[in-house]
């Protein structure tokens, strides 16, 4: 049996003896590339182009809109404030339909189905599920009512709340994905 020492003393003479073999005839096209890469005459650096000067800019974001909070968020003490005005105001009592706990963003319009000679849309929630609607159904998180259903969009009157105490009624459309 052989000891630790004497299998650690073969390696390193077994080592000694390859690195001896590799002598510099090895590198000899090495260094002839070398040589030639330095006696290649020095070639310029170009100057740097000249810096524009540019006028600084002051943002002064007093009485503007912080971008990093929603345009308006409604809560039912505030729609009671609304409704308490005259003019157009969302049917409060009125029970809601599944499509309005989305927003017309995550809404998508995939397509158009005729049952008896009416035309019903298929809408696409962001879950996946696919919605029929029709004229007179609702959905959207403002009121949306669908005015007119066409082969490629969903037209829709939404009640969004325009000053306090005040809505206004808006158009809006889902077209069709393609």
């Amino acid at each position: 049996m052989l000891n630790y020492k004497v299998i650690f003393q073969i390696n390193n003479c077994l080592c000694l003896f390859l690195l001896a073999a590799c002598g510099d005839n090895n590198f000899k096209d090495l260094n002839t590339y070398i040589a030639a890469i330095k006696a290649q005459p020095k070639g310029t650096i170009e100057s740097l182009p000249e810096t524009k000067i540019i006028e600084p800019f002051v943002f002064n974001p007093e009485g503007l809109r912080d971008p990093f909070k929603p345009l308006m968020q409604i809560d039912q003490d505030q729609l009671a404030d609304f409704s308490a005005g005259g003019g157009i105001k969302p049917d409060l009592t009125r029970r809601k339909e599944d499509l309005e706990a989305f927003s017309l963003e995550a809404l998508k319009m995939v397509g158009t189905l005729t049952m008896k000679s009416m035309l019903w849309g298929l809408v696409k929630t962001d879950d996946g599920t696919v919605h029929r609607v029709q004229v007179g159904h609702y959905m959207g998180k403002n009121f949306g009512k669908i005015v007119s259903i066409s082969i490629d969009k969903i037209e829709l009157m939404e009640i969004v709340p325009d000053k306090p105490g005040t809505w206004r009624e808006q158009q809006t459309s889902l077209k069709l994905l393609e």
